[in-house]
């Protein structure tokens, strides 16, 4: 029974995940016209480089960059010395963003599984939802400061392009 809860919870967890991304998508594009998206832009979590590493955020970079999932999101991509950086930090905000709506979306659902069906149910949708969600969007915090630190050292210079 244990593991009829587990495997339906994971298939649940991918499915709404997938969903949100979509559900994601949506409000974001709303909530790029307010002035509140402005506060929410600049978000970070996790500022310390050392709880990244605890956490596994470099072995989820690696999974990103070298599986399907590097073909998800083709914006968010320096590809020659040409490349705008404030245009990619752009898309990297509304990634973000999107991911964290998809991310507290699922944790609704899954506390709301979490007390109907079973709490093993909603447990295996936030082991999904954490890494198909939350962990992005960590992720994309962490590019964020990197090509803040660029987007900085450009000023300087004059230019705003990715390799100077």
């Amino acid at each position: 029974m244990t593991l009829k809860y587990l495997i339906s919870g994971l298939i649940l967890g991918i499915s709404t995940s997938f969903i949100s991304w979509i559900i994601g998508m949506i409000v974001n594009s709303i909530l790029a016209k307010t002035k509140f998206y402005k506060k929410i832009s600049n978000l970070n979590f996790i500022s310390n480089k050392a709880f990244n590493k605890y956490i596994g955020l470099n072995y989820f970079k690696w999974i990103v960059k070298n599986t399907f999932f590097k073909f998800f999101n083709q914006k968010i991509k320096v590809e020659n010395k040409k490349t705008d950086l404030t245009e990619i930090r752009n898309e990297m905000t509304l990634s973000e963003i999107s991911h964290l709506i998809g991310f507290i979306f699922v944790t609704f659902f899954a506390i709301y599984t979490s007390v109907t069906k079973s709490y093993l149910v909603g447990l295996a949708i936030m082991v999904v939802n954490i890494l198909m969600n939350l962990y992005p969007s960590l992720l994309q915090q962490e590019n964020k400061r990197r090509i803040n630190k660029l987007i900085k050292r450009n000023i300087k210079t004059g230019t705003n392009n990715a390799f100077n």
